[in-house]
């Protein structure tokens, strides 16, 4: 059986009165934020669509930078799975034996880093390379989700931090680098058949 990291000793107290404080809280607002919790996600979807479809209305890189969005996303969903493998740290509800508004997931589904968290913080980050504007809703909407992870009982606190941190990092490193190419990638798709990707007809 394989050894597991216990991770309510750095924040469990703090995870307990969040916790705690859902339990008590008026059903429509337990009931809003578990929708969030769990299908929030695709409201970045959305914002990276809106960036993507505006960017080719303007001039410059933009266009590349929108498109670029569910790549970075993807890099950095698999850096941060690739450290939950490593740390393997029991959900909290399984440690603590809480009941929570998310049914507690099965022992292996492991907690740290946040994948929620850093799906959205890699958005919000690859967002601002395409509008500062976007990267700002998306960056409120992704602290709402970071937050509404520990709300429903899925996460610790330090879970969806490093999660947010993991997945802007990544975001950050690839869109910079990214940027770097995005010209002579935009000349690249502008004169081939894809022209309807980085302008708009």
């Amino acid at each position: 059986m394989m050894t597991a990291f216990d991770g309510s000793s750095i924040d469990g107290s703090a995870y307990l009165d969040v916790v705690g404080a859902a339990r008590q809280a008026p059903g429509w607002l337990d009931e809003t934020v578990s929708l969030w919790s769990a299908y929030g996600l695709v409201a970045f979807v959305v914002l990276a669509a809106v960036g993507w479809w505006f960017a080719r209305r303007s001039a410059g890189t933009a266009a590349v930078a929108a498109l670029a969005v569910p790549v970075v996303v993807v890099l950095a969903y698999g850096v941060n799975a690739v450290l939950k493998l490593l740390v393997r740290e029991d959900r909290p509800c399984q440690s603590l034996h809480v009941r929570t508004l998310e049914a507690c997931p099965a022992p292996g589904d492991w907690s740290f880093p946040s994948n929620h968290a850093a799906i959205a913080a890699a958005a919000a980050v690859a967002l601002f390379f395409v509008s500062r504007r976007l990267g700002a809703v998306a960056a409120a909407a992704a602290v709402a989700m970071a937050a509404s992870r520990v709300w429903v009982g899925a996460h610790y606190p330090h879970d969806v931090l490093a999660g947010a941190l993991v997945g802007g990092l990544v975001a950050l490193l690839a869109s910079t680098a990214l940027s770097r190419w995005s010209r002579s990638v935009g000349r690249w798709i502008g004169s081939s058949r894809l022209r309807p990707l980085v302008a708009a007809p």
